[in-house]
């Protein structure tokens, strides 16, 4: 499938296609997936469990707190920029969308699902007592961090290094600068809220 999809993108791909490759019978290929929606699940499955394997795998070697979170950053925009196609596929492409349900990564679980992983490191920062530990400010935060990460790798990516409209600093100068400001923007903006 991933040929399909170097080939022409999300749209290359159909469960006819697939059959054809793979050397089955397209009744079997709709057996095993059901639909095109489905079928790209289970693809991006093993891209986002390797993605939270090098999350989960950083974190373990940063101190509690803003460490963890920046060390969740960076391994983040290292899997996008060691893994283009992957990346791309997974968080850049539009998709059709199935039920969770159909996935191998269980939507929620920190151990599969990058997002809920993100979701638990900016739990734990608040419950040290670093940022509030509002449910609504939880999910803002983990949403900025997020978006914040997932821009700076989407622009190494789509623009390079070499784009004349707009100047590259050196990529870990930028990583590095970047997280500072999110953690900053997060802490002053989302400070613990007395009780």
């Amino acid at each position: 499938m991933r040929k399909l999809i170097r080939k022409g993108g999300i749209d290359e791909i159909s469960l006819r296609k697939v059959a054809e490759l793979a050397g089955y019978s397209t009744t079997v290929v709709y057996t095993l997936f059901g639909d095109k929606a489905s079928l790209i699940t289970q693809a991006m499955d093993e891209d986002l469990l390797e993605l939270t394997r090098l999350i989960q795998q950083a974190v373990t070697q940063a101190e509690p707190g803003w460490p963890r979170l920046r060390a969740l950053g960076r391994a983040y925009v290292r899997f996008g920029v060691e893994h283009p196609d992957e990346y791309a596929f997974v968080f850049m492409t539009r998709r059709p969308h199935a039920p969770n349900e159909t996935a191998r990564v269980q939507h929620g679980n920190p151990a599969q699902d990058p997002y809920a992983c993100a979701r638990e490191l900016v739990s734990e920062v608040a419950e040290m007592g670093l940022l509030s530990r509002c449910p609504q400010d939880i999910e803002l935060m983990v949403q900025i961090l997020w978006e914040g990460i997932h821009g700076l790798t989407a622009r190494r990516l789509v623009m390079g290094e070499d784009d004349p409209w707009v100047p590259c600093m050196p990529a870990e100068q930028h990583l590095e600068v970047m997280l500072d400001v999110l953690c900053a923007g997060l802490a002053q903006r989302f400070a613990p809220r007395p009780a």
